[in-house]
């Protein structure tokens, strides 16, 4: 297999410990490259720190998380901002030669949460406009996380439609109309992970009657949202085999064909090759 994770929270404590284990394994289950998200500017800085430590192989986000939105957003983003800022992005397409400094690859992990709580639904979506308008000047796709605010989110993409990058829906755990509609967006592609491996998922059928191969790039999430039969484990890129297998039966095609759609996605999103 050749696989990429495209959502991974490396720079979490759960891997302080065993980092270079957790790559070693990712390496040899044949997961090629790992994209680290950011939930704020700790994290932002922490996933460069990563791509400088694991060159080629890890890529880094930054952004702000919508659980991480607090009063003083203005001051959180403008200090991720001048991260950005000191970050060279080369022209597209990058590629895992590209060494020297590996480039921020996207603005995430962005997006609405109003799962817990709408305390601070204004900040919210004032913060994830702003990002969204950091992905058009800089040219960069999105990586989107909505829970609970699909609406809201969509009401938003839409003015900006025409001009978006593209990008990925993190964690799609929706119906077949949901997934009708953020595939309206081109450009855009579901993230899917160990939840299509639960027992009570309906992603099998979704994803079946509803979303093309191609419309799919793979994620862990990790240390989270662990695949059957590692579910309670912390989840690591290695881990990814599972939700392939489970592909490949839910679409009728070989392992090979769902990482090779799945990779020419990440190509296509990313400009990561």
């Amino acid at each position: 297999m050749d696989f990429i994770d495209t959502h991974c929270h490396l720079d979490g404590e759960e891997f302080k410990n065993d980092l270079d284990q957790v790559i070693d394994r990712a390496r040899n289950a044949g997961c090629s490259k790992v994209f680290v998200p950011a939930i704020d500017l700790k994290s932002s800085e922490a996933s460069l720190r990563l791509a400088q430590q694991y060159p080629g192989y890890v890529f880094p986000m930054v952004g702000l998380h919508p659980e991480e939105v607090r009063l003083d957003w203005k001051n959180v983003l403008s200090d991720i901002g001048s991260l950005i800022s000191r970050t060279p992005v080369p022209p597209y397409p990058r590629t895992s030669e590209n060494t020297s400094r590996t480039p921020v690859i996207a603005i995430g992990e962005v997006g609405l949460d109003f799962y817990w709580s709408r305390e601070f639904e204004k900040e919210q979506l004032k913060v994830f406009e702003e990002q969204v308008k950091w992905s058009l000047d800089l040219k960069l796709p999105l990586m989107i996380h909505c829970r609970k605010a699909q609406n809201e989110m969509v009401t938003i993409l839409k003015k900006y439609k025409k001009n978006l990058c593209g990008g990925v829906f993190h964690c799609f755990t929706g119906n077949e109309i949901e997934a009708r509609q953020l595939l309206e967006f081109d450009g855009f592609v579901l993230g899917i992970g160990g939840v299509l491996t639960f027992k009570k998922s309906n992603l099998p059928e979704t994803l079946a009657s509803s979303v093309p191969l191609d419309r799919i790039v793979l994620e862990t999430d990790a240390p989270y949202m662990s695949p059957v039969p590692l579910r309670g484990q912390r989840n690591e890129p290695a881990n990814i085999v599972h939700v392939i297998k489970k592909l490949a039966e839910c679409y009728g095609v070989t392992t090979e064909e769902v990482c090779k759609h799945t990779n020419l996605s990440v190509e296509r999103v990313f400009g990561v090759r």
